[in-house]
C-alpha cells in the first residue's frame, strides 16, 4: 500500500501531522508493506526567494491577526508539538519560499533519502536556532549531507532553478486535481484522503480500512493462453 503526504517544510502542522501519522504507521500490523511518499506543496508559492520575514509577521501581514494572537497560535503550536515528543521553538523564527528546498527533496527521493531529509529539515525549521532560509544554499548542502546525500549533487541542484522544478510543480497539480487546499493531505493507495494534522488514532482506522478495502487483481481472461513462470515456459503444442 502506497501513502502519498503532500505537506511543506513551512507548515508546522505538517510537522506534527507527520509524527501522529507515524506513531499510527508504526502501530499498524503491516507496516512494512506500506510506502510512503512525500510530496511538493507550497503554502507561499509567489513569495519571492530573498523575502525572508519574523514568522510573526508573516502571520499578522497575511491573517490580519494582532501580534498577540500571532504569538498565541505559535504557542499552542509548541504544546502539540511537545505532546508529540517534538521539539518547537515558539519565538523568533523566520519564513521563506520553499521552492527550491521542495527540489532538493525530489533529489533525495531519488537517492532514497526522502523521509531523512524532510525530518531534519523540519528539525531545522521548527527546533533549531539557526535559519533554514537566511544563510543561503550552503546551510540546504549541510542538511543536505546530513541526510545521506552528496554535497555536490546538491550543490548542482540549488544552483539549476530547473533542476527537479517541473516534479515539483506536478506535485503541486496533481494535489489540486485532488483537491487538496491545504496540508498537510495524506493520500491512501487513491482511495482515501485525510486532511490535517489528525490524531493518531484517526490514521490509524485509516490505514486499517484502506488495508483492507484493497481491491485483488481480476484476470479478464483465464484461458490457458502461454506465459513463462519460475519453472519455464510453456511449450507450444503439436496440433
Amino acid at each position: 500500500m502506497r501513502v502519498e503526504i503532500w505537506s511543506d517544510i513551512a507548515c508546522p502542522w505538517c510537522y506534527v501531522g507527520k509524527a501522529r501519522f507515524e506513531k499510527a504507521l508504526e502501530a499498524f500490523p503491516h507496516r512494512d508493506d506500506v510506502e510512503v511518499v512525500h510530496r511538493s506543496f507550497e503554502l507561499d508559492p509567489g513569495r519571492a526567494k530573498g523575502d525572508i520575514q519574523p514568522v510573526l509577521t508573516m502571520l499578522t501581514r497575511k491573517y490580519g491577526m494582532s501580534e498577540a494572537q500571532a504569538q498565541a497560535g505559535e504557542d499552542n503550536l509548541g504544546a502539540q508539538a511537545a505532546a508529540e515528543g517534538l521539539d518547537y521553538r515558539t519565538r523568533d523564527r523566520d519564513h521563506g519560499n520553499t521552492f527550491d528546498i521542495h527540489r532538493l527533496l525530489h533529489l533525495a527521493k531519488e537517492q532514497g533519502r526522502q523521509d531523512e531529509l524532510i525530518q531534519i529539515l523540519y528539525r531545522a525549521n521548527f527546533a533549531e536556532e539557526r535559519s533554514l532560509f537566511s544563510e543561503g544554499d550552503e546551510r540546504l548542502v549541510e542538511l543536505a549531507v546530513e541526510a545521506g546525500l552528496d554535497a555536490e549533487d546538491a550543490r548542482k541542484v540549488l544552483a539549476d532553478p530547473d533542476a527537479y522544478a517541473e516534479e515539483v510543480r506536478a506535485d503541486e497539480r496533481e494535489a489540486a486535481q485532488l483537491g487538496a487546499t491545504g496540508v498537510p493531505f495524506f493520500v491512501l493507495d487513491r482511495q482515501y484522503g485525510v486532511s490535517g494534522a489528525q490524531p493518531a488514532e484517526v490514521f490509524a482506522q485509516a490505514l486499517t480500512q484502506a488495508w483492507g478495502e484493497r481491491s485483488p487483481l481480476k484476470l479478464l481472461d483465464e484461458g490457458g493462453a502461454e506465459a513463462c513462470g519460475p519453472d519455464g515456459c510453456a511449450v507450444p503444442q503439436q496440433g
